[in-house]
């Protein structure tokens, strides 16, 4: 009999108050979370944390509303001082919006005119930037003032955590010193942190175009969507990882003018590796500098870092491997050419890490290697059922035909595959993700198993529109695309539940 069992909607995965990911168990449910209804939401307490804000937040906006100078105001409580002033500038402090940053009894947020524009606006900048409070310092707070007992128990790391995070890290970045790992509250702030860093140094020396390799992950997409000089001169897409042509010509044409590129490698959802060492030296030779993001398949099982000029990843994934942390770090290729303003610029623009957070990730992140190694050898097994299962259409993993022997230049080992693969069916994708018993929910890299229709969850807007659905064809994506991240259960009970809901 399998172990799986079904999950109810909202319920945390795997169940501690910070899990990252919550219960979507069935697509009316993944639809009805995206659209915002209410009979879906008023399950969800929580969910990943740059998406939904978490309870203890809510908790902790109410016990600060109740102040005369914030009441009947809408409140974000945000990361840093700095993050605060940013969100405030980014609302407008005008009349109309009325956007004012706080800090109220250690507790730095931004009040605004209750309005739905304004509390969208003000989520996805958050989300974009990764500077939300985290739910272990809204829990803290409530905690101080009396709202809460005390914090919910949990295994912590007692000693310098922030020491134990970089040691293990540095073992896979060739030694890295401290000074080129740097810690962020999420991989995307990580991001955020390393392209405003390039940017500063490069769109002095008439840089400012960025160019995306492949499909990135949806928040990746918009930071350059929103934040290159000009969007639409300064943002340059190339669907085709393979297609090292197409990238030449670009270099060709735009070469002195180019700051970057960022490239996942893998890619999210697809899972693609192109010739990084190829397009690496391209870069080098026109000046454009590099950010490569391994979070697909970890540092764990990628080297990426000699490619490139900065890797940034988030720690969430198999660093996180017991899915109760969101953070991130950039790690600095001490061979770049800005190696030492990278590390000072980026430091700037990173936003702090909540102490707990970092004790949590801590107590952890040394038990990774055997985490990952388990995941590996269950994927390969889980991959091979459904490439040969006939009602499973296409598999994408990182050993596909067609980038695998470039994932194999930057893989640690053979068996170095990560956990994740996507596939579509043959038959109506609704009937099976409601009928397989596996948990449901968002994030990846977990000893949990996890399995979504990624796409209705990253991109609903472009699956809800014909345009959209044009968009994702000519990238090679379904909106039907499923996406699995593999765990560390039983590998045998991982297929079996698979099978029951293939038929």
């Amino acid at each position: 009999m399998s172990i799986f069992r079904p999950i109810p909607l909202g319920q945390r995965i795997p169940g501690s108050p910070h899990s990252v990911a919550c219960s979507l168990p069935t697509l009316r449910d993944i639809i009805g979370y995206e659209e915002g209804q209410p009979e879906t939401t008023r399950h969800i307490s929580s969910g990943y944390p740059r998406f939904v804000v978490h309870s203890h937040a809510r908790q902790l906006c109410a016990q600060l509303g109740i102040r005369p100078e914030l009441a009947g105001r809408s409140l974000w409580l945000v990361s840093s001082a700095k993050m605060a002033t940013a969100l405030a500038d980014h609302l407008g402090r005008d009349q109309l919006a009325g956007a004012v940053p706080f800090c109220v009894d250690g507790i730095d947020g931004v009040a605004h005119r209750d309005t739905p524009e304004l509390n969208a606006r003000g989520k996805v900048f958050l989300q974009h930037l990764g500077g939300f409070l985290s739910s272990r310092a809204a829990e803290d707070h409530l905690v101080r003032l009396g709202v809460l007992a005390g914090a919910v128990p949990e295994k912590l790391f007692l000693g310098d955590s922030t020491a134990e995070v970089k040691r293990v890290l540095s073992q896979v970045y060739a030694a890295a010193p401290d000074r080129d790992i740097l810690l962020a509250p999420s991989g995307m702030n990580a991001l955020y942190a390393a392209f405003r860093a390039i940017n500063a140094l490069q769109a002095p020396r008439g840089r400012t175009v960025w160019i995306q390799l492949g499909w990135l992950y949806l928040d990746s997409i918009a930071l350059l969507k929103k934040f290159t000089a000009t969007p639409a001169t300064d943002y340059v897409r190339l669907g085709d990882v393979t297609d090292f042509a197409a990238i030449e010509r670009v270099f060709a044409a735009q070469g002195a003018r180019i700051a970057g590129l960022i490239i996942e490698a893998p890619t999210n959802p697809l899972i693609q590796t192109p010739d990084v060492a190829a397009v690496a030296a391209l870069a080098r030779r026109h000046g454009a500098r590099l950010i490569l993001d391994p979070a697909i398949s970890s540092p764990f099982n990628v080297d990426l870092l000699p490619h490139a000029d900065v890797v940034t990843q988030s720690l969430t994934k198999y660093t996180a491997h017991e899915g109760d942390v969101i953070a991130g770090a950039v790690v600095i290729n001490p061979a770049s050419p800005d190696a030492d303003e990278l590390r000072r610029l980026v430091s700037e623009w990173l936003e702090p890490v909540h102490g707990r957070d970092l004790s949590r990730l801590a107590a952890q992140i040394g038990a990774t290697p055997g985490v990952v190694a388990q995941i590996n050898a269950n994927t390969r097994r889980v991959a091979a059922f459904l490439e040969t299962h006939p009602a499973v259409k296409q598999v994408w993993w990182s050993l596909q035909p067609g980038t695998r022997e470039n994932y194999l230049k930057l893989a640690r080992t053979p068996d170095s595959v990560g956990s994740m693969i996507s596939f579509t069916l043959h038959g109506p994708m609704e009937k099976f993700y409601d009928r397989v018993r596996l948990p449901k929910g968002p994030s990846f890299g977990m000893t949990t198993t996890l399995i979504s229709p990624f796409i209705y969850l990253a991109h609903y807007d472009l699956v809800t529109s014909p345009a959209g659905r044009e968009e994702l064809a000519a990238h090679g994506l379904s909106p039907d695309l499923l996406r699995l991240s593999v765990g560390t259960e039983p590998v045998e009970d991982i297929i079996a539940t698979l099978a029951e809901a293939l038929g």
